[in-house]
């Protein structure tokens, strides 16, 4: 099969594009156009991208490469952010220090260090902590019976758990919140010089002030994730110090970032279905497989990525080595010839709502998975069990990024 049949968008063809209006409100439609037309894209912008849940799933699961240098033919948007990174003398994303941006062995190396401090059992002792912030927001959402419940909720709770997880001091939160809102758009494919800088200014910023963190930690020593993080040891083996700050703001970021938008996002969702919502109420023990359903139908992060380093082959379409791919989570996720022809729709008892791939797939499996499930079911199942009737108060407004795709304002009224 030629490459202007199947691999690269000709006149009339559907392609990804991510900056037509109203996208980052609804990707789905265009999603489903690439699945059934250009499952395999060569886009103008010079990365590929995959579309449908086998290719998704079988890319993540195989060894594939996260790491830029092997990327040997580059588009407009990496010269961009070369130009910049450079002009400010700055490794993009903390010099690729974290687990996101390593391969194997360094990747094994570090996911191990930090698995060593971030263990199930630390997990489990958060549920606590957890149910109580939650309950608190709960009363005071209804105490004011009207609220944006991404202000009421869904930021302050993952936010206040990873704090308190990491036990990192006493800090300016509304810096930090916008130094993470900007981090996150290096995951977006972000075309604005001005905008990039913005970033760059950001990831310094915030890796100063880790380190400033780890610096008191170290003195403050405590029973904490920081703390473990500062003195987990495998034989020899420890982390640098550059690690270290990129293995923090790595948790710190991803670790709230994310969640906000399952809560925000399978909020929304429930809202818009009022049966499923009841569902929820009625069915004692469903809140586990509903958090896979919500995961899926509307995935918290859309898109990942790889570099082949050999030639990869997609049926009958070989992409050479070297080359940037884009693999699409919420489009996987919501492919028919997995989830069935209501792929559309949420059904909070699909059997097998758990295939999605919103926390990827491989030896980079999101390490935060089981937190974020804890925190999205306790805020998602104890709001509609808590509010018989919760009901939209406004308009919604969707915070405008492709990647880690959310809300900004979710209005709601509860009584």
């Amino acid at each position: 099969m030629t490459q202007a049949a199947f691999g690269s968008a000709g006149q009339g063809d559907p392609s990804f594009q991510p900056f037509e209006p109203g996208f980052t409100d609804d990707p789905y439609p265009q999603y489903a156009a690439l699945r059934a037309a250009m499952p395999v894209e060569q886009h103008e912008f010079g990365f590929w991208a995959l579309w449908r849940h086998r290719d998704v799933d079988e890319l993540l699961r195989s060894r594939m490469s996260v790491e830029d240098q092997h990327v040997t033919e580059h588009g407009p948007l990496r010269d961009v952010y070369d130009e910049i990174y450079n002009e400010a003398d700055h490794g993009r994303r903390g010099g690729g220090l974290s687990m996101l941006d390593r391969d194997p062995p360094d990747h094994t190396r570090l996911r191990r260090l930090v698995a060593k401090a971030f263990t199930p059992k630390t997990v489990d002792g958060l549920g606590p902590v957890i149910d109580s912030l939650v309950a608190e927001a709960l009363d005071r959402i209804e105490d004011e019976g009207s609220v944006n419940l991404i202000d009421a909720l869904a930021f302050p709770l993952p936010f206040a758990v990873i704090s308190a997880m990491l036990g990192m001091p006493e800090n300016d939160v509304e810096r930090l919140r916008e130094l993470s809102a900007t981090i996150v758009r290096s995951l977006e494919p972000v075309p604005d010089p001005e905008v990039v800088r913005s970033i760059v200014a950001a990831e310094i910023e915030m890796a100063d002030r880790t380190a400033e963190a780890i610096a008191w930690k170290r003195d403050h020593p405590a029973e904490d994730l920081l703390t473990a993080l500062i003195n987990v040891h495998d034989g020899d083996d420890a982390l640098t110090d550059d690690e270290l700050v990129s293995q923090v703001i790595l948790l710190y970021v991803a670790g709230h970032e994310t969640t906000v938008n399952l809560i925000g996002n399978g909020t929304y969702a429930l809202l818009n279905d009022p049966e499923q919502a009841e569902l929820l109420r009625r069915e004692p023990g469903i809140e586990d497989n509903a958090i896979e359903e919500l995961l899926r139908f509307d995935s918290p992060v859309q898109l990942t990525r790889r570099v082949t380093l050999e030639d990869y082959r997609v049926d009958d379409f070989v992409i050479p080595q070297g080359r940037f791919i884009i693999a699409s989570l919420g489009s996987s996720n919501r492919d028919e010839a997995v989830f069935g022809p209501d792929a559309d729709r949420v059904r909070l008892d699909r059997q097998n709502a758990k295939q999605h791939v919103s926390f990827g797939g491989g030896v980079h499996h999101c390490l935060g998975n089981a937190l974020a499930r804890r925190e999205g079911r306790a805020a998602i199942a104890g709001l509609f069990r808590r509010f018989r009737q919760i009901g939209l108060d406004g308009e919604v407004t969707h915070n405008g990024r492709i990647n880690l795709r959310g809300l900004t304002h979710l209005p709601v009224a509860v009584r």
